[in-house]
């Protein structure tokens, strides 16, 4: 039997493998870091006392906390410049792009893998890479040059034949993708793209696709290497890059699915889940306030060109709001010297930065109940910094027409003026910096020590401090936005805004209590890499997190700080009293309140459990 190409990459990475336990350690080539998790996974890597990084390629990025109203997110830049220059990590500054397109224009390389602290980490899969979204202390842990442990994933395999219609795009096939399989329906899981309906995607629509993997809490996504691949890699300057990478032709998935490109129909990831899928016929004439075109999903220049395509001698409604993001420097030169800029201003587009922006929660907050369509990932409940709002996530062609006709529109069977794809990719690198291996590091007063945690101990008592219904997301449990942002180096700052969206008086409540649980069900922490919503609940004196299910990656970052995360579907309310008792073999939780046990057989391997016994993986330096 053939291998999957998912397994080629793994198994030519592999280090060491746990089969009773179904894990595997790979290494780590390339990794990647933006501000909002950077600042804390620098300050892990250097605790270590390491002199330099280990990898490849280390890429620090300033992407997120780009409102510079204060000091905080200037000094936090500034600690990550001094940093890179002084470990040998390439540094991306502010207003180059978002970490994402700039990786896939400049960095990404078939075959590797690439370990990056923010979740949307796969968009470089589109380029045949094999790369993971992971905790910040994972990624310092591979820049230390040690190898990532991962459950070894079940492969999807989705077959695309025949080709778009006129108006249907990339995001359409995700989107639809992820209503099949829903937000919790890929965890452990690598999505493998084949078929004839492969060669008909460029590169940028398959990083829009890697990029929403993470939706379906996918470990990765990956497209093979092809001659599609050489031909991005050529036009930025990288044809040596350039490896051809494929599955066996009898190699077996775990899963299928078949997707017929040409019966899809534009649709839309409507309010407050990216699995709530309709078709946006199902839509049509509901009144748009708001659209915003950008984000690490669909701001290449290919998506600008279709978007310009549309606003060609039109005008926006007069009662939308139109923002517009380039991805990068690189595609913000190239729609200013193709004239796209310009058919964007007289629509009457406001010109955001090169940045996460809106998407993260910074600027562009709608108006109170407006509709908001948005060409980027994630609708969560108040992530747009409106918590009634109603966020829409569509493709760009859908964001356009639907900006000048002023109700959701669908762009079914439009026929595009095309601009021309046969432009000068410029390189781009004047805000790309070279490590010199020297230096000093600057720390402003914001950024504090890491905190220490002792262990929670093996039999304790605890009150449960919040119970909490299915999928929630780390945006619940760690608010981004420009409130909170700023004090992602500062954890006792920024454990006050734990659960502030949807319970004010957590924090406070936790620290009054001295220890808690917090309790919920299925898919607890899907979402954002932010090992904040680990720290800081933990800072608060979190000791356990009981839920029938877990998202990777935040089950992960739990363990990696000390919380036992147990999967039991537990009946508790708020106040209720919890014992937990745990041994390498079982856990015991026990409800004294309604006087309920549950027993269940202890999934932590050696290397977790040891974890939990010390307080956490930066107890063990």
């Amino acid at each position: 039997m053939g291998k999957t190409l998912t397994y080629k990459i793994l198994d030519a990475h592999k280090v060491s493998e746990d089969l009773e336990n179904n894990k595997m350690s790979i290494k780590i080539d390339h990794t990647l870091t933006q501000d909002a998790t950077g600042t804390m996974a620098y300050l892990e890597f250097i605790s270590f006392g390491i002199d330099k990084v280990k990898t490849e390629l280390s890429v620090s990025y300033v992407d997120h906390n780009t409102l510079q109203n204060g000091f905080m997110n200037a000094d936090d830049h500034k600690f990550l410049q001094t940093v890179a220059n002084k470990y040998g990590i390439v540094f991306s500054k502010a207003g180059n792009g978002i970490c994402h397109q700039v990786n896939l224009e400049r960095f990404a390389k078939p075959g590797k893998t690439l370990l990056g602290s923010d979740s949307h980490t796969p968009t470089s899969s589109g380029v045949g890479a094999l790369a993971i979204g992971a905790g910040g202390l994972d990624v310092a842990c591979a820049m230390a040059g040690m190898p990532f442990t991962i459950v070894r994933p079940k492969v999807v395999g989705v077959k695309l034949i025949n080709k778009l219609r006129d108006g249907v795009s990339a995001k359409d096939i995700i989107i639809h993708l992820i209503g099949l399989m829903t937000v919790k329906g890929g965890v452990n899981k690598v999505i493998e793209y084949y078929g004839d309906g492969v060669k008909t995607l460029g590169v940028p629509e398959r990083a829009t696709i890697c990029n929403m993997g993470a939706e379906l809490g996918a470990t990765s996504s990956v497209f093979p290497s092809d001659e599609v691949t050489r031909e991005f890699l050529k036009i930025q300057s990288r044809e040596e890059d350039f490896v051809p990478l494929s599955r066996d032709e009898d190699s077996v998935y775990d899963e299928n699915y078949t997707i017929d490109l040409a019966t899809l129909e534009p649709c839309a990831s409507c309010p407050n889940s990216p699995d709530n899928v309709k078709n946006i016929s199902e839509l049509k004439d509901i009144k748009v306030d708001q659209v915003l075109i950008g984000s690490c999903t669909n701001s290449s220049y290919y998506d600008f060109v279709k978007v310009a395509s549309i606003l060609k001698g039109k005008k926006i409604h007069k009662d939308v709001s139109l923002g517009i993001a380039p991805g990068s420097q690189q595609v913000l030169q190239m729609i200013t010297k193709n004239g796209i800029l310009d058919v964007l201003l007289e629509a009457g587009a406001r010109i955001l930065e090169s940045a996460c922006g809106p998407c993260i929660g910074m600027g562009q907050s709608p108006a109170t109940d407006a509709v908001s369509l948005r060409t980027f990932n994630r609708n969560f409940y108040g992530r747009s910094g409106t918590n009634s709002a109603k966020v829409y996530l569509v493709s760009p062609e859908v964001a356009a027409l639907s900006a000048v006709n002023g109700y959701i529109s669908s762009p079914l069977g439009l026929k595009l003026d095309k601009f021309s794809m046969n432009v000068t990719y410029p390189k781009c690198d004047s805000l790309l910096y070279k490590p010199e291996y020297k230096g000093e590091v600057v720390m402003g007063p914001n950024i504090k020590p890491l905190p220490k945690f002792e262990p929670i101990g093996e039999n304790f008592d605890a009150k449960v401090m919040i119970s909490l219904e299915d999928n929630i997301t780390t945006d619940h449990i760690m608010p981004a936005g420009a409130k909170v942002l700023p004090y992602r180096s500062n954890i006792e700052k920024i454990s006050e805004f734990v659960f502030s969206n949807i319970d004010e008086g957590f924090s406070k409540r936790c620290l009054d209590n001295g220890s808690g649980v917090i309790v919920a069900k299925e898919n607890y922490g899907q979402g954002s890499s932010r090992e904040h919503a680990a720290i800081a609940p933990r800072y608060l004196g979190i000791k356990a997190v009981i839920a029938s299910s877990f998202a990777r990656i935040h089950k992960k970052n739990l363990i990696n700080f000390g919380i036992l995360p147990i999967e039991v579907n537990m009946e508790a309310d708020l106040f209720d009293e919890i014992n937990v008792k745990y041994d390498r073999n079982t856990i015991t939780v026990t409800n004294k309140t309604k006087n309920k046990s549950y027993t269940v057989e202890n999934p932590l391997t050696d290397e977790e459990y040891n974890l939990i016994s010390v307080g956490g993986l930066l107890n063990t330096f």
